[in-house]
């Protein structure tokens, strides 16, 4: 489950959502003979372009002419993920799933700013959209080879959803940024100035997707891994992959005695406390440093020139 937070996709995030919305509802004119997917969020779903527009654009309270007035969440889940949501609900099921899981990911984007009040995608200003294609633009290399048009769809499973959110909670008081890193001095000065922490964020998408719809992530495919290989240290890569190569030989020894599956699951599991838990290897430790002798000086004693 891939999550991205940016200040638009389309437009200009420091002046209206108008831009932006309309981008969005270009499945609507591409195909209009299929039905149309509605805009939705935690209260209901079939919202007019007009209403969201009005809402957002209005909802920008002591916000200063270059600041963020909205953000756009993608939610993308992967093949496997959108395979498996098709396997339980059927096609159109799938898709209700989908909303509903975007909206419990709202929750989390919500109690990730750690704000009194901000508790619930209910305390937030937000809307979704579900769009079941992808299409190539001019960056992409199979359109600058002549491989593919621009404006064309991509193949494979390609549903996702996209979700604009306003800088200001739902009662236009209080300012909520996914781009604040500030951690400030300690807890209760952290819950003040409203730290958003991406890496939790990106980490819950995978969390609440496996809970929800009882998903088998492999080790190799979490968030966790891929952090840890791409931004952890030498000893964080070193231990993921120490234990990736534990998992898959617990794997084929459990392929062999037909008991393929609880191990590895619990193993998978434990990963985040094994790593903060056992002892690392640091295969180039550093030197140790050698005491400076002090000079004994006497009390009492006088320097002489």
């Amino acid at each position: 489950m891939h999550l991205n937070i940016t200040d638009s996709e389309k437009g200009d995030s420091k002046g209206s959502s108008g831009q932006l919305i309309h981008y969005l509802d270009k499945e609507t004119r591409i195909h209009p003979e299929q039905d149309p997917e509605l805009w939705f969020n935690g209260s209901g779903s079939g919202f007019e372009a007009y209403e969201i527009r009005n809402r957002l654009d209005k909802n920008i309270a002591k916000l200063c002419r270059d600041d963020s007035k909205f953000f756009l969440i993608n939610i993308s889940p992967s093949k496997k993920e959108i395979a498996h949501l098709k396997f339980l609900y059927g096609d159109l099921g799938a898709k209700e799933q989908l909303k509903m899981y975007a909206t419990k990911i709202m929750d989390e984007y919500a109690r990730n700013f750690k704000r009194d009040g901000i508790n619930h995608n209910r305390d937030l200003l937000w809307y979704g959209k579900l769009e079941n294609h992808r299409y190539y633009s001019f960056k992409d290399p199979e359109v600058k080879n002549g491989t593919a048009t621009r404006g064309q769809a991509k193949p494979g499973e390609q549903m996702h959803i996209q979700v604009i959110v306003s800088r200001k909670d739902i009662t236009n008081k209080i300012k909520l940024s996914p781009n604040n890193k500030s951690r400030g001095r300690n807890a209760a000065h952290s819950k003040i100035v409203g730290e958003f922490n991406r890496v939790a964020f990106k980490n819950s998408g995978e969390r609440v997707f496996d809970d929800l719809f009882n998903f088998t992530r492999p080790l190799a495919e979490t968030f966790e891994y891929a952090n840890a290989m791409v931004n952890g240290s030498l000893k964080e890569r070193i231990a993921v992959h120490a234990e990736q190569n534990r998992v898959e030989r617990l794997g084929t020894d459990q392929d062999a005695s037909q008991n393929k599956g609880v191990g590895t699951l619990e193993s998978e599991a434990k990963l985040l406390d094994i790593l903060l838990s056992k002892p690392e290897f640091d295969p180039w430790p550093a030197p140790k440093r050698k005491k400076k002798r002090r000079k004994a000086i006497r009390q009492g004693s006088e320097l002489s020139f």
